[in-house]
């Protein structure tokens, strides 16, 4: 298993527990961002600097993810097609995305940036709050050890 982070708007917290996670595992981490990174020196985590543009970042996971991988994000779009690789996508507030919800959350995207298009809606989601980062480490947890390296699954 490897795990790939869409870097570029990711919270500090998520990716210092990311951080943590791989090297105390020894499981690999790349994180993938179109800007410089700074993060922990280690064997187990590598950064991916792509060019700037429209969903590049996206291109780059969903070409190098592979049935298992973990990827996290909180695209829906990119959680869907890292879904349909059977790869486990999980977002910075500890939901998983699956091949049972994914539909429903893509439905509910789209109908969340109408209502932001004709002005219904405003703000984005609420700031990263303790629970979310306590949630987020809880679900990784549970996704490394049903199935990462020495899982028993």
């Amino acid at each position: 298993m490897k795990i790939y982070a869409d870097a570029d708007a990711l919270p500090t917290p998520i990716k210092d527990i990311l951080c943590r996670a791989a090297m105390r595992r020894g499981i690999s981490l790349v994180l993938v961002a179109n800007k410089a990174l700074r993060f922990p020196e280690s064997p187990h985590i590598a950064a991916v600097r792509v060019g700037q543009g429209f969903d590049v970042v996206d291109g780059v996971i969903v070409e190098r993810v592979a049935s298992g991988d973990l990827v996290i994000t909180a695209d829906i779009p990119l959680a869907a097609q890292v879904v349909e690789k059977d790869a486990h996508a999980l977002n910075p507030r500890g939901e998983r995305y699956t091949r049972d919800n994914i539909q429903g959350k893509l439905a509910m995207r789209g109908l969340l940036s109408e209502l932001r298009d004709s002005g219904v809606v405003t703000g984005g989601p609420p700031p990263l709050s303790n629970r979310d980062r306590e949630a987020f480490a809880r679900e990784l947890e549970m996704i490394l050890q049903r199935h990462g390296p020495g899982s028993q699954v």
